[in-house]
């Protein structure tokens, strides 16, 4: 038994990198990408509200692992060659992104009109309307959802292992193939989802009790 464990454990720790750097690389391109994904969204047109909208409501209602097959099978096969990773990182960042920008856009309605009222009554740009004051409150309200976003991604990188991506799902597909003892294999590859899971809980808590103590002085 022990050496079975110690197998799993060795399988699943020597994949944990490309887990991790699937989803702090799709997290911070979305990220990125969902601020002008926001402003779009939040455009006074109506035809532009509409149009963004509707392609938010394109991304958002086809599956992770759907957009990881056109990318990879479809888009990866003819136009662009790209590796597993890429591909990954392209389909889940693209996800994130859309997703972030509905947080953004949520916590952006959530901050007082008086800020925004504000912050142009002080003659600042636009640009440093945003940067030095609703930059940061906006932040603040989206940081929960965004980390509970993040922890949500951590799981969903798992589906990477269909396009052969080395991470810990597919090292746990390959340990379980080996030793045909999938319940052991799978538990202890849950453990670790686990366990980095309360680890990135417990830095947004800490992170968002920061920013509040900030705010209070």
């Amino acid at each position: 038994m022990e050496h079975l464990l110690s197998t799993i454990a060795i399988a699943v720790i020597q994949a944990l990198p490309w887990t991790l750097m699937l989803t702090a690389s799709s997290f911070v391109i979305g990220a990125v990408l969902a601020v002008p994904i926001c402003t779009v969204a939040s455009s006074k047109s109506a035809v532009v509200r509409t149009v963004s909208h509707s392609i938010i409501l394109v991304v958002r209602s086809i599956p992770p692992i759907v957009w990881l097959f056109i990318i990879f099978f479809g888009i990866g096969n003819g136009l662009v060659a790209m590796s597993p990773m890429t591909a990954a990182v392209a389909g889940l960042g693209l996800i994130t992104a859309v997703n972030l920008g509905e947080i953004y856009r949520g916590a952006m309605k959530a901050i007082p009109a008086g800020q925004f009222e504000a912050a142009k009554v002080l003659g600042l740009s636009g640009l440093r309307q945003y940067t030095e004051i609703l930059a940061p409150q906006i932040f603040r309200v989206a940081l929960p959802s965004a980390a509970t976003y993040a922890i949500g991604l951590l799981k969903d990188t798992a589906v990477a292992s269909t396009i052969g991506v080395p991470e810990m799902a597919q090292a746990a597909y390959r340990v379980s193939q080996q030793t045909f003892r999938g319940l052991e294999v799978y538990i202890i590859s849950g453990l670790f989802y686990f366990a980095i899971s309360l680890v990135m809980a417990y830095v947004s808590r800490s992170l968002d009790k920061r920013l509040r103590l900030r705010i209070a002085r």
